[in-house]
């Protein structure tokens, strides 16, 4: 198979296009004919080796964690795919080599759910990972109707996916973006959008929400998850970090419940995200697409950090 992959940690220049054998069909497990993937954050993080004491590595290593295409072949105990059906998945192991920057991709079923009909590949392939945290994390805040909910960088991969399904759960929805994002999100259904290059984004909620707020998703860590202690109200806030544990103690005084999430694969959640998006309710947005050969661009763009929505690999 083809497959864009490093042979040590470093820079972009380690990507390279090589061939490199297929994945094996165990007995639950799926091969894919891979139509498209994304690059998310980790992606380039994995590259450098920040990850390297969490995980196993293993090299040659294959990036990519997002996986949409056509079913080649399944395992003998696999009952839910045959050939032919078209599939994503999240496809996260337990170690780092075999990614999804590749024409074929082998994942146990469990991970694996029907791609969303009304999208393409490519939409497809940008979903899982961004998808399915943001679908957790919403879940584990347990927003609601009466809820009002802060998402940071509401136009990111996660955050623009955030946005509707805090939308579609009911709630109030804030977004933080840059200046030339503040209309985006609000046309993904943001009720209030703030401009965090602009200054105090804890002053900004607390002169519209002097009580504070209910929740909020915090994906940068540091001072700007610190300072959500200012504007969550107390004894009710509840604050999902997929950045860093929150560990400031100003949560505890102020009775704010705080989790970490790290992204798990899940086919259900995947089946609800596909519903979602055949609905309505849930659209992907691809900033740019480029092909496998070009992955380094992809990686480039993405640790910009300051994409809107997803960069998306088109395979084959």
């Amino acid at each position: 198979m083809q497959a864009i992959a490093i042979e040590g940690f470093g820079g972009r220049d380690r990507l390279h296009l090589m061939e490199l054998d297929d994945p094996l069909v165990g007995p639950d497990t799926v091969l894919i004919e891979n139509r498209a993937t994304s690059v998310n954050p980790v992606d380039w993080k994995i590259r450098e080796g920040r990850l390297a004491g969490a995980y196993p590595h293993a090299f040659p290593l294959i990036p990519g964690w997002d996986a949409a295409g056509v079913v080649r072949a399944v395992g003998p105990a696999v009952t839910a795919f045959e050939p032919g059906d078209e599939v994503y998945a999240y496809c996260r192991k337990d170690f780092v080599r075999d990614g999804t920057s590749a024409d074929l991709v082998s994942m146990r079923d469990a991970a694996v759910a029907r791609k969303p009909q009304a999208t393409s590949f490519v939409e497809a392939g940008a979903l899982p990972l961004a998808g399915l945290t943001a679908l957790q994390a919403i879940r584990i805040l347990g927003v609601g109707r009466r809820d009002t909910v802060l998402v940071h960088a509401g136009a990111g991969g996660v955050g623009h996916l955030a946005i509707q399904l805090a939308k579609a759960a009911g709630a109030r929805v804030i977004a933080t973006a840059g200046p030339d994002n503040l209309d985006f999100v609000r046309e993904l259904g943001a009720d209030e959008a703030i401009d965090y290059r602009a200054g105090d984004v804890a002053g900004a909620v607390l002169e519209r929400h002097p009580d504070g707020i209910d929740a909020v998703l915090d994906v940068f860590g540091g001072e700007a998850q610190a300072e959500a202690a200012r504007y969550l109200a107390r004894g009710r806030g509840r604050l999902v970090s997929i950045a860093a544990p929150p560990d400031d103690p100003a949560f505890a005084e102020r009775d704010i419940d705080v989790r970490y999430l790290f992204v798990r694969p899940d086919a259900a959640g995947l089946a609800t995200l596909a519903a979602a998006v055949d609905a309505g309710r849930l659209r992907v947005h691809v900033s740019e697409i480029v092909p496998l050969a070009d992955t380094a661009r992809a990686h480039e763009l993405v640790e910009g950090g300051h994409t809107r929505g997803k960069v998306a690999i088109s395979i084959g």
